[in-house]
């Protein structure tokens, strides 16, 4: 007998679901920033976008927050 895989328990889908929190994050990031009426130049919104640790783009989410420019994400870098 053959055990049933279930397509959330399967290793592709929490890639899929990793990539998507990895996504919302970055999107959460500029949005915070967006709202905030500070502006976000080119060269921001690529390192941002191309940043896949959940752990570094929760602490740049939370400075987004407090920042008073888009380049304060990335002080102590």
């Amino acid at each position: 007998m053959t055990a049933i895989q279930y397509f959330w328990q399967h290793p592709l889908a929490e890639q899929v679901r990793e990539e998507g929190r990895i996504q919302d994050r970055q999107e959460m990031t500029l949005c915070i920033l967006e709202w905030r009426g500070i502006p976000v130049p080119d060269s921001v919104r690529e390192r941002v976008m191309a940043c896949t640790g959940l752990d570094r783009l929760q602490t740049w989410a939370q400075r987004a927050v407090h920042a008073t420019e888009a380049a304060e994400l990335f002080a102590d870098e």
